[in-house]
């Protein structure tokens, strides 16, 4: 009995020992799925610099950039991104106590990069997180001064499809502004956007001149996620319902 009653405080530090060891796992588990998730978010076949990686993955939450190799995602081997990421984990069992680990990451971007892989473990680099110049920005889209400046066509009459491009041309639109015009079935569709970042939704305005009818809009935000085709002139032509 007295040796039981010894070997109980070192068994009780044992298993101490052995749920720190469980929790820290966990901890560094869940710093690298937030490494993998932000690796999904950076892949893509657009071509990018490697600024406009390393800005990209410092705006995901619970990243911070600590390097960034390589010019571009198309030269080479394309642009390694190292991250420090946190996870959090929990231990012992009548007050848990909570456990922060950090780890840091190396993510490759490039088209030979594959959705979901599992970011690299490496050492975290010396020195603070790098920072990037704000983009400048972008510029707003006339949605009043589109609707002053289409035709407004009577139900029995034909929409010019050169009177829609007068229109725009009258606008004076920047370069940054991207227009598209498009006739079909005696109807003119038009879309006005700007470039989007490739992950949040993307700023454009969409107009549709037919008889009878004038009208412009801004898609809904589902619709302007990439991949959606909200921001199309085929979705000026053929507007998708509204998602519920």
């Amino acid at each position: 009995m007295r040796r039981l009653m010894l070997l109980a405080p070192l068994l009780l530090f044992t298993a101490g020992c052995g749920v720190l060891q469980s929790a820290e796992d966990e901890g560094a588990d869940a710093a690298r799925e937030v490494a993998r998730q932000a690796g999904d978010r950076l892949y893509g076949q657009r071509p990018r610099t490697a600024e406009e990686v390393g800005r990209s993955a410092s705006g995901i939450d619970g990243v911070e950039v600590l390097r960034v190799t390589g010019t571009s995602t198309h030269d080479g081997d394309g642009v390694e991104v190292v991250i420090r990421t946190s996870g959090v984990a929990y231990k012992g069992w009548l007050s848990p106590e909570q456990v922060v680990v950090r780890r840091c990451f190396a993510v490759q971007v490039s088209p030979e990069s594959e959705w979901d892989e599992d970011p690299r473990d490496v050492d975290c680099p010396d020195g603070p997180a790098l920072t990037f110049p704000p983009l400048p920005a972008p510029p707003r889209l006339p949605y009043e001064e589109l609707r002053a400046k289409l035709p407004r066509v009577p139900k029995d009459g034909r929409v010019d499809e050169a009177e829609v491009r007068r229109a725009l041309a009258a606008l004076d639109l920047p370069p940054a502004i991207h227009a598209e015009v498009k006739a079909d079935g005696g109807r003119v569709g038009v879309l006005l956007s700007v470039e989007g970042n490739g992950f949040d939704a993307q700023d454009c305005l969409l107009a549709r001149v037919v008889p009878g009818a004038t009208e412009v809009w801004v898609p809904p935000r589902m619709q302007r996620m990439p991949g959606e085709g909200g921001c199309t002139v085929g979705n000026a032509l053929d507007p998708s319902p509204s998602p519920h």
